[in-house]
């Protein structure tokens, strides 16, 4: 769980070809609303790619086609359930979302919104997240 002093996370950049062009999928935080990308903890067992598979359905309720290889890590704060803050570094994969299921384990909890990868990165916070969302336009394949 721990990478280079950090706690580790896995998360997913979802998207798809919409009206717009590319369209990335962000989601709300459950306890600040801040936008992000679905994310959460390493899973026993499961290769990162697949971990990140899994919360892109439990969170936003996106299937699809996941990458094995890492897009990208950005780091962020995460305050913990005690209200500890710690450090945290997310390996990233892409997800190339095919359907959304009308029902998902935190349906509900959550706002969604399909955005340009522009107006993605307008509206997370964290600098390196912003700069993986932003290198997504000029990718010649995403799969």
């Amino acid at each position: 769980m721990l990478h280079g002093g950090r706690i580790r996370q896995v998360g997913a950049i979802c998207y798809r070809t919409g009206a717009i062009g590319l369209e990335v999928l962000l989601i709300t935080t459950r306890d600040t609303g801040r936008w992000t990308i679905p994310k959460g903890w390493p899973i026993g067992g499961k290769a990162s790619h697949r971990a990140a598979e899994q919360e892109a359905f439990e969170e936003a309720g996106a299937k699809g086609r996941v990458s094995r290889t890492i897009f990208g890590r950005y780091a962020y704060v995460k305050v913990l359930s005690t209200h500890m803050r710690v450090d945290a570094v997310v390996d990233v994969h892409l997800l190339e979302v095919r359907r959304m299921a009308p029902r998902f384990p935190e349906r509900g909890q959550r706002k969604q919104a399909w955005l340009s990868p522009q107006e993605a990165a307008l509206r997370v916070k964290e600098p390196s997240l912003k700069r993986l969302l932003l290198r997504l336009p000029g990718q010649s394949r995403l799969k």
